[in-house]
């Protein structure tokens, strides 16, 4: 159905409400200023990542109170090449995928926002962020609009969406659709180059480029629109210590929605500047080739009175491997599954007093799980999940949950000091 390579060959962060951009003035060389539409920032979370360095991450969901989000000019959705004489490669791949990158409106009564997605296949399927349909779980049922890069509009409808992965799909009526081109995540290595497309601020088609960061990278989430699983049985506990970001309330300033949950997931990260609007759009490679779809940033400090955090360079995309089995789920049957231990985790301390953590200890098992029927028991520390580091309970957790349930997984742990390795067949997490 999707068309991909092989068919071609810390401390919680502080919480703050975004307020309205003012309106940024143009100057001529003749000294005269135009004036642009008001452009409305996102909702933006700051916290600790490290040393001294203040930083948190909100969605990149573009907000608007009142009235529809609106997006540019659809002249301005186009790549333009000017000059065909030594195209660089940023050109060349944004070219390739522009086609298959639209920008989604959400609205529903006075909250709205505006978000990004890219084309899977010609029968219409969008796959986006769960938190750019439903205004950060504001709404179940907002009403969808999304513009092609052609500039054409169409009405949208929501197949399903996927509160743990932060993933969704859409569905318009449309002909001459381009695909987009999914890449294999699990070839990216730091220091690729890679471009983000969107439409940040509602600037829609906009390109910008950078390298991929970190390949292995997890965060933890505070969503509205996951389930609550506070209490749940069998649920797999975060040790608390790990990075912690909220997703934007879109219109929060009339919002009386809290968070239920936290989601982690485990992302690609990348300098290239991605912005509130950017959620939902392509991390693609200098092929053209799409790696990730942006979900989160980081950001220096707290909005100030008036002002918007914007990028600082640390962006967050979902890879492309992972996004594709949810899609493909959603598109199949309305949901996606994951996987689930059964197993209460916390970090396990690298050693007394240290604030570095080495692996997810077990601090309970519901009985007839997973980890019940494999013996995993109190007190061992997992430290790998199919050869994959587990350096805190926040990525084990992050790890058993981008597997889909009825996977069977390959786990290293440490029992009594010596390491042993069992297969577990993993049951399934809460569906929202």
């Amino acid at each position: 159905m999707f068309q991909d390579e092989t068919d071609q060959a810390g401390n919680a962060p502080t919480i703050t409400s975004g307020e309205p951009l003012p309106s940024p003035g143009y100057r001529t060389g003749r000294g005269r200023t135009f004036r642009a539409p008001v452009l409305i920032g996102a909702i933006l979370a700051g916290g600790m990542l490290g040393g001294a360095a203040a930083a948190g991450a909100g969605s990149l969901l573009e907000p608007s109170t009142g009235a529809p989000a609106s997006v540019s000019s659809p002249l301005t959705a186009q790549v333009v090449v000017n000059s065909t004489d030594g195209v660089a490669a940023v050109a060349a791949a944004a070219k390739k995928a522009s086609p298959s990158v639209v920008t989604i409106s959400a609205t529903s009564d006075s909250a709205g926002g505006t978000g990004s997605g890219i084309i899977l296949d010609q029968q219409g399927h969008i796959l986006t962020n769960t938190h750019v349909v439903t205004l950060d779980g504001q709404s179940a049922s907002a009403s969808i609009e999304v513009r092609t890069n052609d500039g054409n509009v169409y009405p949208g409808i929501v197949v399903g969406t996927d509160p743990l992965s932060d993933l969704a799909v859409v569905k318009i009526d449309a002909q001459g659709l381009v695909p987009a081109t999914l890449g294999d995540s699990s070839k990216a290595n730091v220091g690729d180059n890679v471009i983000a497309i969107g439409a940040p601020l509602g600037l829609q088609g906009t390109v910008t480029d950078g390298i991929v960061s970190a390949v292995s990278r997890t965060i933890s989430i505070a969503s509205s629109a996951a389930p609550d699983s506070s209490g749940s049985s069998g649920s797999n506990g975060s040790g608390g210590s790990g990075r912690r970001y909220r997703y934007s309330q879109p219109g929060a300033q009339n919002s009386t929605g809290a968070a239920s949950s936290d989601i982690s997931i485990n992302v690609l990260q990348t300098d290239a500047p991605i912005n509130p609007g950017n959620s939902g759009g392509p991390l693609v490679s200098s092929s053209g080739e799409v790696l990730g779809i942006n979900v989160a940033i980081a950001s220096a400090g707290a909005p100030t009175s008036g002002g918007q955090s914007g990028s600082i360079g640390v962006g967050f995309s979902i890879p492309v491997n992972d996004a594709k089995r949810v899609a493909q789920e959603i598109i199949a049957g309305g949901s996606a599954s994951h996987g689930q231990l059964g197993a209460s985790l916390a970090d396990a301390q690298a050693g007394p007093g240290s604030q570095f953590t080495s692996g997810a200890r077990v601090t309970g098992v519901s009985g007839g799980t997973s980890a019940a029927k494999v013996g995993i028991t109190g007190g061992d520390v997992m430290t790998a999940l199919d050869g994959r580091a587990i350096q805190n309970a926040e990525e084990a957790t992050a790890s058993f949950r981008e597997h889909a349930a009825g996977d069977t997984v390959r786990i290293t742990l440490i029992r009594g000091g010596k390491e042993q390795q069992v297969s577990v067949t993993l049951g399934s997490a809460p569906k929202a």
